[in-house]
């Protein structure tokens, strides 16, 4: 069975917590939340977050994807098509 929404972004946020150097913006996090301007990630370690999430998550996310998981909510949408995709 596939993870629940709040599940994947339970697990997300587990993921971010140690690329994000402002906690406080982490208090605030939901689904329009922007991980490159809200929480301050960079590229870098947006490329890094998403080897993190096909590991956590035992998924595939191609460039596209990656694209355009910028917000909490876009990364959830993409975990989840992607986990119905491999069941």
């Amino acid at each position: 069975m596939a993870p629940s929404r709040p599940d994947i972004i339970d697990r997300l946020h587990r993921i971010v917590e140690p690329y994000v150097e402002d906690e406080e913006a982490l208090t605030s996090v939901d689904e329009d939340t922007n991980l490159l301007e809200d929480l301050s990630i960079d590229s870098m370690n947006l490329v890094d977050i998403i080897l993190d999430v096909e590991e956590e998550f035992g998924i595939e996310i191609d460039d596209e994807a990656a694209e355009q998981m910028t917000t909490v909510g876009s990364a959830v949408d993409i975990i989840a098509s992607r986990l119905a995709a491999a069941d």
